[in-house]
């Protein structure tokens, strides 16, 4: 009789990383968490500002112009231009850093693995951007310029509250928020490179090549120099900003240049260095000084916030960050698993992941960004899309807070269960939370 072949398992979804890869996530996640408070924090002492009788001096240092046109370089720029375009790159560099760390050294370098937040990731993009078209069309000539306002999740405040409720979810529900914020940071800085860069100066965009290189070279030779990394940096983003391609680009083109793998000598790599120096001048300047002069919004009463509200492309911002943003991360993960013939892990339902699917329709920071770079800073619709990204984000969190309360009740419930049964068979308690 002839041996019948073993068939080979069922691939699981969402099932536990590598112990590396899960330590690296937990203290991300930490880190996270604390510039998702900070973020909260400030912009809404922004939007108080914004709407208090002291309204006149929030926009008057916002519009503060500094700097000038040295060797011709237009860098007399708003404060407000300046978090968004400076200040920002710091956060893209980080991004640049965490993408390359997570393709090549991380989790994500496995295609099996990498295939989930891709794709969930695309589903994510593609669904609120169709809602919005479909919402916005009606906005008048111009309104569909923002549609990728709604496809971005803002990780600060999307693990700030997952952090808060998540005492007893299982760890891959949050490996998978954070590598699926990583492929979605990804996708925004190509839509922003190819969608929102307008007159291209070539001239400044090949002369932004030059240090650019100089820099990769110093950082693959592991020269850590920062009297001589600094300025290089600056020079790319400089020229970056000049060629009209938007200049938070120069930021990941420099994350990505720095190496990533360990020295011969096993010391850290430098991305490794440079991420844990730059993500708490990220999380603790850069991103709350933009959210500061980028969330602030006048809703000019309950009526000017009725008229936000009835605005098409206000309607559309929230529909796609609500509705679109689930819908898409969810059924793209399920259609992944039915193509695939893949199952859930043991230790999930799919109701969890569609709540962490909630959390990614909070879109913030870059949310804000793009909606800059579609409709200009000073703009009504400007002034629309601000009360349309708080207003969705605000609804997906409390949406997802709903959902993930009752399922962290659940696996609460489920350990005392397990804690209670090893007990009475003298087995001990090996259950560890995701948080200890």
């Amino acid at each position: 009789m002839t041996a019948r072949p073993l068939r080979r398992p069922p691939r699981r979804l969402f099932a536990r990383g590598s112990w590396a890869e899960t330590s690296r996530i937990t203290a991300i996640f930490h880190k996270e968490t604390v510039g998702g408070a900070v973020l909260l924090v400030v912009a809404a002492a922004a939007l108080v500002w914004a709407n208090s009788p002291w309204s006149a001096g929030y926009f008057a240092l916002r519009d503060t112009t500094v700097g000038g046109e040295p060797f011709g370089l237009h860098l007399n720029l708003t404060l407000g231009t300046w978090a968004a375009d400076g200040l920002l790159a710091i956060f893209f560099l980080v991004v640049g850093l965490e993408l390359k760390r997570e393709f090549v050294a991380g989790d994500l370098r496995d295609p099996a693995r990498a295939a989930l937040p891709v794709v969930a990731a695309v589903g994510g993009m593609v669904v609120p951007a169709l809602i919005f078209v479909a919402i916005a069309a009606r906005g008048g000539e111009g309104a569909l310029r923002g549609w990728a306002i709604p496809t971005a999740t803002d990780i600060a405040f999307a693990v700030a509250v997952l952090a808060v409720l998540s005492s007893h979810l299982p760890t891959a529900l949050r490996t998978f928020l954070l590598t699926l914020a990583v492929v979605d940071d990804l996708l925004a800085v190509t839509v922003i490179a190819v969608f929102y860069s307008e007159d291209i100066n070539v001239t400044a965009l090949g002369l932004a090549a030059v240090p650019l290189a100089a820099f990769t070279w110093c950082v693959q030779r592991r020269i850590r120099a920062w009297w001589l990394l600094v300025p290089l940096g600056v020079a790319t983003w400089v020229l970056m900003h000049e060629s009209g391609v938007h200049a938070t680009v120069a930021g990941v083109l420099l994350g990505f240049s720095v190496p990533v793998l360990r020295s011969p000598a096993g010391r850290p790599g430098l991305a490794e260095r440079f991420e844990h120096r730059l993500r708490p001048l990220s999380a603790g300047i850069a991103i709350p000084v933009f959210a500061f002069f980028a969330a602030g919004v006048d809703f000019g009463g309950l009526s000017g916030l009725g008229d936000a509200l009835r605005d098409p492309i206000t309607l559309g911002i929230i529909a796609g960050l609500v509705v679109g943003k689930p819908i898409g991360v969810w059924f793209a993960a399920r259609g992944l698993a039915a193509v695939t013939r893949a199952r859930l892990d043991a230790t999930l339902r799919w109701i969890d992941v569609f709540g962490v699917s909630l959390l990614a329709g909070i879109g913030f920071t870059v949310s804000l960004l793009i909606g800059d770079l579609a409709y200009g800073t000073e703009s009504l619709r400007d002034d629309h899309v601000k009360v349309g990204v708080l207003t969705g984000s605000l609804t997906a969190a409390m949406l997802a807070a709903v959902v993930l309360r009752m399922r962290n009740r659940y696996y609460r419930i489920l350990h005392q269960q397990e804690t209670e049964d090893a007990d009475r068979d003298g087995v001990p308690d090996v259950y560890q939370s995701p948080d200890s």
